[in-house]
């Protein structure tokens, strides 16, 4: 069960921002062969979403204090960014994801309108959304991987993103998700904001996480428990 206190940046997720020195990548195997996907000066951002959450589920604030390379904390972090990535399978949605089109691709046939090829928008609004929204009802944060690229190039998945939904409004044909972005640190009011009025058409994502790219899309990320390394902090 969730804890009973919901998650919220400013309690629960890491005092430091996603910001580290320059280490060597992870070289890790994926479908395209071997890749460098994780150098620490390029963000942890996956590895912190999931910590966060570990924390959270263990009842325990996680540290405030950034730890140093080699740090238990800081391997536990890396640890968790690999395993956010749910390789080989992961890397490749993040894959597949980029090489779509924005909207539906279609063409006609005698006159009828054939979808060929379910676009970004499509599978965000009317697929991930609705998953993403039953486990926020259910008190369940859920890890988002954030799609910023339209590349077949395997090296630009490193652009792509991944932060923490944990609660949501609608307004009209608006859903907005509040979100634990590891680049903005604790910040409450970081968001992703979807147009959900027709999914057919390229995506109207509005957010202010901490990128400076525009989010073509995202989908929900596989998460299961693990536990944080000791010494936990003082239960929340």
């Amino acid at each position: 069960m969730p804890p009973a206190e919901r998650f919220l940046p400013s309690r629960h997720a890491f005092g430091f921002s996603n910001s580290w020195p320059e280490q060597p990548a992870v070289t890790v195997d994926t479908p395209f062969g071997r890749l460098k996907l994780g150098n620490a000066k390029g963000g942890l951002c996956g590895g912190m979403v999931f910590a966060a959450l570990d924390y959270w589920y263990a009842g325990c604030v996680p540290p405030a204090h950034q730890p140093a390379v080699g740090e238990p904390l800081y391997r536990y972090v890396v640890k968790r960014l690999i395993q956010s990535w749910r390789l080989p399978a992961g890397v490749a949605r993040y894959y597949r994801w980029m090489t779509l089109p924005d909207g539906d691709r279609v063409f006609s046939v005698l006159g009828r309108r054939v979808v060929a090829t379910r676009g970004v928008a499509w599978r965000t609004v009317a697929v991930q959304l609705p998953r993403i929204i039953a486990d926020l009802d259910a008190g369940r944060p859920a890890p988002l991987g954030v799609v910023t690229v339209a590349s077949a190039n395997p090296l630009q998945l490193r652009f792509n993103h991944q932060v923490l939904a944990y609660g949501y409004e609608v307004a009209g044909d608006s859903v907005t998700l509040r979100v634990y972005d590891p680049n903005r640190g604790g910040d409450d009011a970081t968001f992703l904001r979807v147009d959900t009025r027709d999914p057919t058409r390229p995506p109207e994502i509005a957010h202010n996480l901490g990128i400076g790219r525009r989010v073509r899309g995202f989908f929900r990320t596989s998460y299961t428990r693990s536990t944080p390394p000791p010494p936990l902090s003082t239960a929340i």
